[in-house]
């Protein structure tokens, strides 16, 4: 069986099932505290940084989706850092393993994906460095315990789209209880990431608000062909391909209402807990997707 162990365990969530499960109830907001959602829920928008900057933000989309379904499968259409020979690759078999264990791989789901379009491929090894899927599942056996995953990074080209659209079709085809989720961080400005076109300091962190808020007014729209190329044009996500398979396959799904729950960055969140000012941010969402 193809097992894909933890790469970033230890550095950018803990790497003890103990430690990992404190943080992660501290992590997920009671649902009191979520605001009025769409009546069924198909999938939603989380960050993948490391927990302390963005947990508590993909912690909220979960969380939103908990409160109105528990799926049997979690597909998370992840941001594809690396280069790949091919649009969308899946992790078809076997299982992924966290600090609290092993998520099964729906593996008749990834058969039926497979089968739905050629842009989507059989490529686990595409995974084996890629964090963007890695720190959204122990998030997902702690809020959905038993549920299945179906991980599928995609490239943030002009069928991105296209590969969503296709992974919903077959959980439609083959009445899989499925949610699908989007990875992406958003505006990484600052020294650190060669990004000062309007300076540093505030007027910089404002530039990386403004410049986050164009591309997500875009997901709020469902405009799932604006997404890739406002990323690129204005370098406000390193998902992009990510969040348009996502916002592709909740519309194809039933969708027709998003909801921003929180809009947030690196800068705000380390400021609020260093209480110093920094000159590099990367901006964070969550969004989820729904119908009335």
């Amino acid at each position: 069986m193809m097992i894909r162990e933890p790469v970033q365990a230890g550095r950018f969530y803990p790497a003890g099932e103990k430690e990992c499960r404190a943080e992660l109830q501290g992590l997920i907001p009671p649902a009191d505290t979520l605001p009025a959602l769409p009546k069924v829920l198909y999938g939603g928008i989380v960050p993948h940084a490391g927990w302390i900057c963005s947990g508590a933000v993909a912690a909220r989309t979960f969380a939103a989706i908990a409160a109105r379904r528990s799926p049997a499968t979690v597909v998370v259409f992840g941001a594809m850092h690396r280069p790949t020979r091919v649009e969308a690759a899946v992790f078809a078999r076997g299982a992924w393993v966290s600090p609290l264990g092993e998520i099964a791989i729906d593996e008749r789901l990834a058969e039926r994906v497979l089968s739905a379009s050629p842009l989507i491929r059989d490529e686990p090894y595409a995974h084996e460095e890629e964090h963007s899927i890695e720190v959204q599942v122990p998030l997902i056996q702690y809020v959905f315990p038993g549920a299945k995953l179906l991980p599928i990074i995609v490239f943030p080209g002009p069928r991105a789209g296209d590969a969503g659209r296709a992974a919903a079709r077959a959980v439609r085809d083959s009445s899989a209880d499925a949610v699908f989720v989007g990875s992406t961080d958003f505006t990484h400005y600052g020294p650190g990431y060669g990004f000062v076109s309007e300076g540093v300091g505030e007027a910089g962190l404002a530039f990386a608000k403004a410049n986050d808020r164009r591309l997500i007014e875009r997901i709020l729209a469902l405009d799932v062909e604006a997404i890739v190329p406002e990323a690129k044009a204005n370098r406000s996500a390193c998902g992009s391909g990510a969040i348009a398979a996502c916002v592709a396959a909740c519309v194809e799904a039933g969708a027709t209402r998003a909801l921003l729950l929180e809009h947030t960055s690196s800068a705000d969140v380390l400021g609020r807990i260093t209480r110093n000012a920094t000159t590099d941010s990367v901006g964070y969402a969550s969004i989820v997707f729904g119908s009335d």
